[in-house]
């Protein structure tokens, strides 16, 4: 840190000129004016930067000078950064990746952090500004997280210039890597605090000077120390609001330059106007100077948007909790089975490479356990609580946390292809969109803005008929006291914060509307295998039906279903001995089975009507229970039925009685046997039970439920539903292992309980309360305030305090939303 009798230049432009010491800037000619601080004559510029300079001199305020080398740049970071090296693919590999869209199969997706956004008019600069880019297919930004989610077309436009446009309105883009965000909240709050102390100190002094007049009584000052206190409030006033309220009007130019109504428009033209108008009277020597009131409105309006500021980085904290999980380094086998290790980083793990994990230590990727038993703490990943046993042979999520004893885990998925970076990207695209009922907020609030403007210039009008000394603060007042800051907040703070706490809690949302309407859901839709049932089948008789033994009939089952994922493949691969016959002309037909030829033989697996069909065979009665049978046949009719078995998924009792009490209908809809589907819906006392049904007559099944009116809310597993998914209002998706990257819900079921459900459903309605209690309170606020504003019963100051207060007041009541979380069984 530099002594304060040493000499500092901010920013020089000439290092071999004079520069002012006050403000930096080149002296041209000779210099003409000195000020002696910290015992030195220093070189000033002009005669404001003298007078200010005598001002913190005369204060005792000399360690100004010594401590302004922290002050913030002016500039953006990163403003003159090379972003055509955001177009090469290995810088590309860390934040960007390909996904499908109806415009452009080859599409690329990122996720940004958008600097310099503070109001809804922010969001929609920049989503007009850059989407009307030849090649962005999509850009929708969070106003609350400050996060992106940009889609291009790489054939048609280029990532740097996509960066380059935010650049060129005034913003500064960047990939949504941890480190950087934490380095942009840490700038975020120092800028902040910097500019409070300004601002707090300005006001302190001001008011002293302010003071005499306040208690004088009918006594007036004489004309020369009246004059001293305005000149001196001037001087402390203008870095208040130069320096402290900057960014105000800084916005405030943007959004006018971009044809755009922002939320700091009527607070710079409040400042401004008051400030003016104080200077002017000051000059003049005439009139009233509202010095006091300005200092103490941009200290109040600071005060309050820092502690919005510390609470809005809160409620977003839990998207950079899971980029911190992942260890840096791992303990890498040199050569296994063996004993010695060497420490790699993560990112050079490979599949098939076996590491050590201590315990207490964090599994650095997906894969199974090797050697060792142990227990697992998946709460940050699952919302479970409880830790997991573990043994040889048992599958480990990159992330989780080993508790009891060391292990050894050989590793099969490393990098983006990890549960953890699939549920990091589902929750950076849930953080960079915007609901709907949020853009209506948001429009809502820039009509809002315009209107209050208007009123704002008619009641100065009326004033400056009525009482001309009263028009100036009347027409502040009325600016500042209902800007719609917590209008645009209330939705957007209690939605991310209600996200983090389902996330938190094991339910994962991945689309902007997911809490909105699953707290209005009426209607739940259960599918089973994989759903309501574990999904793991096994194998439990194999009946012939055709001369064809167990064996075989089992080798020729696991050859059809091939490299399929379903559950009964699994159980069918599993249960099958030896080498598999090789299979062609194989055809699945979705939600009846599979056909193909084996050694010149044609075969079909699946439903018994399916496999019917081929040899022109009527269908067998099918078993009783809760096994499902799946048939197969070839030309010449039935060969084999296999029966499998599958278990209900812990709380699913639980769920479904706590949706009747919710008043919530409940439907089973399962391409399964009749009568399996008729015994798990009479273990779970649901009435609507449809069996045999193909994906789409399941699609039209909820399309049929909808019509009546009804809210539905659609579990599936994802194996063939997805157009059951996507026609529910809202659909859950059942995550597990690496088909949650291809999760297409609107939530994702993280853990293999349903507890997580039924809290989320808690959840979601309360966030949904909060909600509308934000939106109640803003507009009454907005409303109730305005006429007291407007009669002159609310100065400048106090508008100030309501404005933040309101602003602050939205963003503390959805932060209730974590601490009445309900708690993790």
């Amino acid at each position: 840190m530099n002594a304060p009798d040493a000499p500092l230049n901010l920013r020089p432009v000439d290092a071999s000129a004079v520069h002012c010491y006050h403000c930096g800037l080149p002296v041209e000619g000779a210099v003409r004016y000195r000020v002696r601080v910290a015992g030195e004559a220093r070189p000033m510029c002009c005669a404001g930067c003298a007078a200010v300079a005598e001002a913190i001199a005369g204060g005792g305020l000399e360690a100004f000078y010594a401590h302004r080398d922290t002050l913030p740049d002016s500039a953006p970071e990163g403003s003159g950064r090379d972003l055509a090296a955001y177009d090469l693919p290995e810088v590309q590999a860390d934040f960007v990746r390909t996904v499908a869209h109806p415009a452009c199969a080859d599409a690329r997706e990122a996720l940004l952090i958008i600097e310099g956004i503070r109001c809804a008019a922010c969001v929609w600069l920049n989503e007009q500004h850059v989407g009307r880019l030849p090649g962005v297919l999509a850009l929708d930004i969070n106003y609350a997280t400050r996060r992106a989610r940009v889609v291009w077309d790489p054939t048609r436009v280029q990532l740097s210039a996509i960066l380059q446009a935010v650049a060129d309105i005034g913003y500064e883009a960047w990939p949504n890597d941890r480190a950087h965000a934490e380095s942009l909240a840490r700038s975020e709050r120092r800028d902040a605090l910097w500019r409070l102390a300004v601002a707090g100190l300005g006001m302190m002094q001001v008011m002293m000077y302010a003071w005499p007049e306040y208690t004088a009584g009918d006594a007036e000052l004489p004309d020369s120390i009246a004059a001293l206190m305005r000149w001196a409030s001037l001087v402390l006033t203008a870095p208040v609001v130069c320096y402290s309220a900057a960014p105000f009007f800084s916005r405030a130019l943007r959004d006018l330059a971009a044809k755009r109504v922002g939320m700091d428009l009527p607070i710079a033209l409040g400042i401004g106007s008051a400030f003016i108008a104080s200077l002017w009277a000051t000059v003049t020597h005439s009139g009233v100077v509202y010095f006091d009131s300005v200092t103490m409105f941009v200290f109040l309006l600071l005060g309050g948007r820092y502690l919005e500021m510390l609470a809005r980085q809160r409620a977003v904290r839990g998207v950079e909790e899971l980029a911190r999980v992942m260890p840096a380094l791992a303990r890498r086998f040199t050569a296994w089975p063996g004993s010695a290790t060497e420490a790699v980083p993560v990112a050079r793990l490979a599949a098939g490479d076996h590491v050590a994990v201590a315990a207490g230590e964090v599994f650095p990727a997906d894969g199974r356990l090797v050697d060792g038993r142990s227990e697992v703490d998946e709460s940050l990943l699952t919302g479970e609580s409880r830790p997991q046993a573990r043994a040889p042979g048992d599958r480990v999520v990159g992330g989780s946390l080993n508790i009891a004893s060391p292990v050894v885990l050989a590793v099969e998925q490393v990098g983006e292809a990890t549960r953890l970076a699939a549920i990091r990207r589902l929750i950076g695209r849930a953080s960079a969109s915007r609901p709907a009922v949020v853009q209506f907020a948001d429009r809502v609030a820039v009509h809002f803005v315009k209107a209050l403007i208007v009123l704002a210039l008619l009641t100065a009008a009326v004033w400056l008929w009525l009482d001309p000394s009263q028009a100036l603060p009347v027409f502040v007042a009325v600016l500042v006291v209902s800007c719609p800051c917590a209008l645009s907040l209330a939705t957007p703070a209690a939605l991310t914060v209600g996200t983090g706490v389902l996330s938190r809690g094991g339910l994962l949302v991945t689309r902007p509307h997911a809490i909105e309407t699953l707290a209005r859901v009426t209607h739940v839709v259960f599918d089973k295998t994989g759903t309501l049932t574990t999904g793991d089948m096994n194998v439990q008789t194999v009946e012939p039906l055709g001369g064809c033994r167990a064996d075989e009939a089992l080798a020729l089952a696991a050859a059809l279903e091939g490299p399929s994922t379903h559950p009964i493949a699994r159980a069918l691969r599993a249960a099958a001995p030896g080498a598999l016959p090789a299979v062609s002309d194989l055809v699945a037909e979705t939600g009846q089975g599979v056909e193909g030829r084996i050694a010149g033989r044609r075969l079909r697996l699946g439903r018994a009507d399916y496999v019917c069909a081929l040899s022109g065979a009527a269908q067998p009665l099918p078993p009783e229970g809760l096994v499902t049978p799946v048939w197969l046949g070839d030309e010449g009719g039935l060969l084999v039925r296999f029966d499998l078995s599958d278990t209900l998924r812990p709380g699913a009792h639980e769920l479904v009685a706590r949706l009747r009490e919710r008043g919530i209908e409940i439907s089973l809809l399962s391409g399964d046997a009749p009568a399996p589907v008729a015994a798990l819906a009479g273990e779970l006392g649901i009435a609507d039970a449809q069996a045999r049904m193909t994906p789409e007559g399941k699609r039209a099944h909820i399309e049929a439920l909808q019509q009546r009116g009804a809210v539905v809310a659609m579990l599936g597993d994802g194996v063939n539903d997805a157009p059951v998914l996507a026609q529910a209002q809202v659909s859950v998706a059942m995550g597990s292992g690496t088909e949650l990257a291809r999760a297409q819900g609107d939530l994702v079921l993280l853990s293999d309980r349903f507890d997580a459900l039924t809290r989320g459903l808690d959840s979601a309605q309360a966030t949904l309360a909060v909600v509308r209690q934000n939106l109640r309170w803003a507009f009454a606020y907005n409303l109730l305030a305005i006429p007291p504003a407007m009669l002159g019963w609310i100065t400048p100051w106090m508008a100030g305090v309501g404005m933040s207060l309101s602003s602050l007041m939205v963003v503390l009541n959805a932060l209730r939303l974590q601490r009445r979380a309900p708690e993790k069984s």
